[in-house]
């Protein structure tokens, strides 16, 4: 039986069971990894819980099942390869020294030493290039639950399916190049990034594709960011994801009206005076972060980023103490 997008143990628990028998699994404290925050917070968009403590989700050509445990991962590909837990590892950046990283920051940081005491465990995932630029590209004046499906519709269309499953791996580059595919992604209520979809593609393909992408990761920080918004629907914020997710400059702040809330609160004073982000305002807030938390900036911003998004878990309820009813949290807004 292939592996069902609704598959759980809800669902089908004589499968599922079956399924998750032969579990791998790598040491790795909920202090190391927090699985929810960083699979669920905004970084990626293939990802969802489907049983506490446990995420079911696409990447590195794979399908996957990780399930939180106090002292390690359980973990879970299809299609098994040798290099499984050294994908996950890489995926997690679990060889990154996250205790040193957080002892430094709360050093340079009274205010992110009190984030870090509620989130433990926030990593970087490190993403694939491509999706990462044509997820974002779907964030833009969007919320989590839209963007992910947005995204899975995109793989569903011209992403190969991954065998033993009915998920699909994120599309090639030059299976997302022609009009055609414009108007499909119109078709599927993409709205006007159906067209910066098409022509991101075609832009990519034409700069050399994965060539083109070395390079940023080669160049700096100043460098790749103006080179990423020379493709379409590229603007300052969703280039600063990029470079942060996916081309190993750490130092990029993407800057929202939550990060702008966080600066200007407890950073930058003199911002109460603006109510919109302006593109100086934007570079001030970055190099503020990049000036306190040195390299790893964008990193030090995520933990305080997901802090002041505490209480806005997307399609989560809690109970509301004044009356005991449960009540749905806010989406979040890219």
């Amino acid at each position: 039986m292939p592996i069902d997008k609704k598959l759980s143990s809800n669902h089908y628990p004589y499968y599922w069971s079956l399924f998750k028998k032969k579990m791998k699994k790598v040491l790795c404290s909920r202090d190391q990894v927090n699985l929810k925050c960083v699979l669920l917070g905004g970084q990626s968009f293939r990802w969802k819980e489907t049983d506490p403590d446990e995420y079911s989700g696409v990447f590195a050509g794979g399908f996957w099942v990780l399930k939180q445990n106090d002292d390690h991962i359980a973990y879970k590909r299809v299609p098994a390869t040798d290099l499984d837990e050294k994908m996950l590892s890489n995926y997690l950046r679990m060889d990154e020294p996250l205790d040193a990283y957080y002892k430094e920051w709360s050093i340079c940081d009274p205010i992110f030493k009190k984030s870090a005491e509620r989130f433990k465990g926030i990593r970087m995932l490190k993403q694939e290039p491509v999706e990462n630029i044509l997820s974002f590209i779907c964030s833009s004046n969007n919320n989590i639950t839209r963007i992910s499906s947005m995204v899975e519709k995109m793989c569903t269309l011209y992403g190969k399916k991954i065998d033993g499953t009915n998920y699909y791996a994120f599309p090639s580059i030059e299976t997302l190049i022609g009009q055609e595919v414009e108007d499909d992604l119109k078709a599927a209520k993409f709205g006007y990034r159906a067209k910066f979809i098409r022509q991101t593609a075609e832009k990519m393909f034409e700069l050399g594709s994965n060539i083109w992408i070395d390079k940023l990761r080669n160049m700096n920080y100043d460098s790749a960011k103006k080179e990423l918004m020379l493709l379409p629907g590229v603007g300052p914020k969703v280039a600063d994801c990029i470079c942060l997710m996916s081309l190993e400059h750490l130092e990029a702040v993407p800057v929202d009206t939550h990060v702008f809330q966080i600066a200007r609160d407890n950073y930058l004073p003199h911002l109460k005076k603006y109510k919109t982000v302006t593109q100086p305002v934007y570079n001030e807030i970055g190099d503020c972060f990049r000036k306190i938390f040195k390299k790893n900036a964008g990193w030090a911003h995520t933990v305080l980023f997901l802090d002041d998004l505490k209480n806005f878990k997307q399609l989560e309820k809690h109970d509301d103490s004044s009356n005991g009813k449960p009540v749905a949290k806010r989406k979040k807004k890219y």
